[in-house]
């Protein structure tokens, strides 16, 4: 049976200067992340063991220094990135990254935010 287990942090709220207008590099903007890594809580359910699970303290600094880090042009390079260090670093079987620009500078756009959302598998 294909696990089901699942660790969630959503609404990451960061600064950074990703984008490809000149204003996005000099001035910055929010970024809210969400990310969804599944990976077995067995041993962690039984063994109340911090050692035993995948920490999302830990998931978060990973994200952060990514989106805090140096720019991209595209949010879908910055969703590889998070997604490439997490499944190298973490004992997880999948995640799916969603980056949102909440101020996203389009003329005359009235939207709540674009973004992207990224879905990768182990060995993929």
């Amino acid at each position: 049976m294909k696990n089901q287990d699942h660790i969630i942090l959503k609404g990451m709220m960061f600064y950074g200067y990703h984008g490809v207008n000149p204003e996005e590099r000099l001035v910055g903007q929010k970024f809210v992340v969400d990310v969804t890594v599944e990976c077995s809580l067995l041993k962690p359910s039984l063994s109340d063991m911090v050692c035993d699970t995948v920490s999302y303290s830990d998931l978060f600094k990973t994200v952060k220094s990514i989106v805090e880090g140096p720019p991209h042009n595209l949010l879908e390079s910055v969703a590889k990135n998070i997604s490439d260090s997490i499944l190298l670093n973490y004992d997880i079987e999948s995640i799916s990254v969603t980056i949102k620009k909440p101020d996203v500078p389009i003329n005359g756009a009235n939207l709540d935010y674009a973004g992207v959302t990224l879905t990768r598998n182990k060995g993929k």
